[in-house]
């Protein structure tokens, strides 16, 4: 396809770079088009075999902090007990700095 003799030379060389631009695009969108078909499969599948979506009434509500006086185990820590941790943390959290 290369011509040697005066300007045919161009005009063959300008022929393959659009044939070869139109060939890129032609596959760039063939490419897109398969993603974007197998991606809305794979979420109808998805969406076929799928449970039902959690709703705000399912869901686990999330457990409360515990109080210092052990009220959530039904029973009350004995104050010495509370005040013996109470000092041991705060030694510990002193000398640890």
């Amino acid at each position: 396809m290369i011509k040697v003799s005066g300007g045919g030379f161009v005009v063959s060389l300008f022929s393959q770079g659009l044939q070869l631009m139109l060939y890129g695009m032609g596959t760039v969108v063939v490419f897109l088009t398969t993603l974007v078909l197998a991606t809305r499969l794979m979420s109808v599948l998805l969406s076929r075999f799928s449970g039902p979506e959690p709703t705000g009434d399912s869901l686990p509500s999330q457990p409360s902090l515990p109080s210092p006086s052990g009220a959530h185990l039904g029973r009350s820590v004995d104050p010495r007990v509370l005040a013996a941790v109470t000092a041991a943390v705060h030694t510990h959290r002193a000398t640890r700095n």
